[in-house]
């Protein structure tokens, strides 16, 4: 363990790509025996301890550089069980220190050409940049806002490269006129109803054909996952494209776990063409939970929030992540994944701004099993004064087993089934569990819809599609 780090190096530092010259290469030998005991330093050349209350976020199995994921608890990391969950103690640490706030920003992806190079050079000429005697100066006056400006005159460019720009502002869209079904539905102020499709396993598309015409007329949009839980299914590119093909709405999901950068914008401008605007950014289960041979667990190229900014960006400001100018920016109505029961309610509102900052829209949350702990959530998010700048979908699965609910509470990160329900599954009948789960499904659409804040139903039927229908008309939402 660090000295100054709750948890361990996940994996051994970085090295350079490329041979250096030698006063660079001593910089970053003592940079990386000092920083590795202290900090758990992996050398990722992308330095970011100012804004993560000096915990190293590389120590993320997952490589996450802007927050926690939805599985974030205060007990453990869900992909190594030894470890912490590193961003719960960064969160922690930092809302005791009343660093929260440094949390906001958006933060970029590694640059790999500086990954295992030293980063207190890049201080040292920031300081020089600057002016190494108005910084000193600055630092130990006795004002407050000169210290601030002279710390962030000096950190924030070494954190925030001209091709990333990254901030902890509200960046609004800047277009009027929807560009999706769903997007107008919920602008149109409607209680909206989403539900997800669960792509073939195979290349037969005949079932999934008839799912999505079974229900694109009881819901605004279908969404298609991206390989759950890390095994492989037909792509959610696809089952959009037979779904705009067949006049439904699609969303897209893309998890980050899969995507490099250069593939999330080449993969979007082919989405657009296709009819696809409704794009919902997601981390993605990591591999760990996924079928053996276990693929890299190592680090992402890209998390959600990162994707969120790369899209929203395109979009906007019609530029590419390297600078390039698009004569026809993609059209997308942005989305992003909400968990109300990982980690703690404080910790995700600040983790969903970040999102909303970064130009999340709408949110299809988590599956909700607590209509009561849910108000914990919104009342965290209406603190933080976001409800209004995001469309929120509360994500709703009927339970089809005792076996699946026990599943769901233990397995699955961010998700939490209350004690009566389970009882109520050890209680019933094997016969009885399917009818047993829709009236819990049922009972919970009841106390959720009319919540503040609650802009629709996301319906996750997990495989039982034909449920859907009947879900829809005896909660009376037809």
């Amino acid at each position: 363990m660090a000295l100054f780090t709750p948890g361990r190096r996940w994996q051994p530092p970085f090295f350079p790509f490329k041979k250096e010259p030698f006063g660079k290469r001593v910089l970053r030998s003592v940079e990386r025996w000092v920083k590795g005991p202290l900090f758990g330093c992996r050398m990722c050349g992308n330095c970011l301890l100012q804004e993560t209350a000096f915990i190293c976020p590389m120590e993320c199995p997952k490589g996450m550089r802007n927050g926690p994921c939805g599985g974030s608890t205060p007990e453990k990391c869900y992909v190594d069980e030894t470890r912490p969950c590193i961003w719960y103690k960064i969160y922690e640490r930092s809302f005791r220190m009343g660093r929260e706030k440094m949390l906001l920003e958006v933060l970029p992806p590694l640059d790999w050409d500086k990954v295992g190079t030293e980063t207190w050079g890049d201080v040292v000429r920031s300081i020089r940049k600057f002016g190494t005697g108005t910084f000193i100066k600055e630092r130990f006056s006795g004002n407050k806002e000169k210290k601030q400006h002279s710390w962030e005159a000096v950190f924030q460019p070494v954190r925030q490269p001209s091709w990333w720009k990254g901030d902890s502002q509200y960046h609004a869209p800047n277009y009027q006129e929807p560009f999706s079904r769903l997007e107008r539905e919920l602008k149109s102020g409607r209680f909206v109803i989403t539900a997800e499709v669960s792509p073939p396993l195979s290349t037969a598309t005949g079932k999934l054909k008839r799912d999505i015409q079974m229900v694109q007329e009881l819901v605004a949009a279908v969404n298609f996952t991206d390989s759950a839980s890390a095994s492989p299914r037909m792509s959610s590119m696809a089952c959009s494209k037979i779904a705009a093909e067949l006049g439904a709405d699609p969303v897209l999901q893309i998890a980050a776990r899969d995507k490099t950068r250069s593939g999330l914008q080449s993969d979007i401008m082919g989405a657009n063409v296709m009819g696809v605007h409704n794009v919902l950014c997601i981390t993605g289960d990591n591999a760990r939970i996924g079928p053996s041979p276990t693929s890299n667990t190592n680090i992402l190229d890209l998390d959600a929030i990162q994707m969120l900014w790369i899209l929203r960006r395109m979009r906007d400001e019609g530029i590419y992540l390297d600078g390039r100018k698009m004569k026809s920016p993609p059209k997308l109505f942005l989305g992003a994944a909400a968990s109300p029961f990982a980690s703690e309610p404080r910790f995700q509102a600040l983790r969903e701004e970040k999102k909303i900052n970064a130009g999340a829209q709408f949110f299809q949350s988590n599956l909700i099993y607590d209509p009561e702990g849910l108000d914990l959530w919104l009342e965290a998010l209406d603190k933080r004064k976001i409800l209004d700048k995001v469309y929120i979908l509360a994500g709703v699965t009927p339970i089809r087993s005792n076996r699946m609910a026990q599943y769901l509470h233990h397995t699955i990160p961010g998700v939490k089934v209350p004690q009566p329900i389970l009882d109520r599954f050890e209680r019933a009948k094997e016969d009885d569990y399917e009818e047993l789960g829709v009236e819990i499904a049922l009972e919970i659409i009841e106390k959720i819809k009319d919540k503040q804040g609650i802009n629709g139903l996301h319906l996750m039927s997990v495989g039982w599609e034909a449920i859907v229908p009947r879900i829809i008309a005896d909660a009376g939402l037809w």
